[in-house]
């Protein structure tokens, strides 16, 4: 069980996660003629991403609504937090991966399609209410 002089240090990893998601949002489009780095800060953002779904769920685990089995009622109150989770997450990597297959084999030119723009402002707009 969590103790409240680790819950600071849980809201700072989740902080520092959630900057960096900020920071690849806001930057990597500058990085699109090295598409290797501009992969790797993808991959690393997805992650960081994924680690906060996964302490979500453990704060989750640690309270005593979920420890006197009312999953159902956890679950049932956090509901609009996970799905938008989850819907970020996917954004996220459908964008990325999008992206990536544009830009990896023409990195020299600017290719940005009606699809992409259109999934890269549902994505941006899900990280707002995120």
């Amino acid at each position: 069980m969590l103790q409240t002089s680790n819950y600071s240090l849980v809201l700072s990893l989740q902080f520092l996660l959630l900057s960096y998601d900020l920071f690849v949002n806001s930057f990597s489009e500058l990085l699109q003629k090295t598409p290797v780095i501009q992969l790797v800060l993808f991959i690393i953002q997805d992650i960081a991403v994924l680690f906060n779904i996964i302490i979500i769920f453990l704060m989750f685990f640690n309270t005593f609504v979920f420890q006197a089995g009312l999953v159902n009622l956890l679950f049932h109150k956090f509901k609009g937090t996970i799905i938008l989770t989850a819907v970020y997450f996917a954004l996220s990597i459908s964008l990325h991966v999008w992206v990536m297959n544009l830009r990896w084999k023409n990195s020299n030119s600017f290719i940005w399609t009606d699809g992409l723009q259109m999934l890269f402002v549902f994505q941006r707009l899900v990280w707002t209410e995120f």
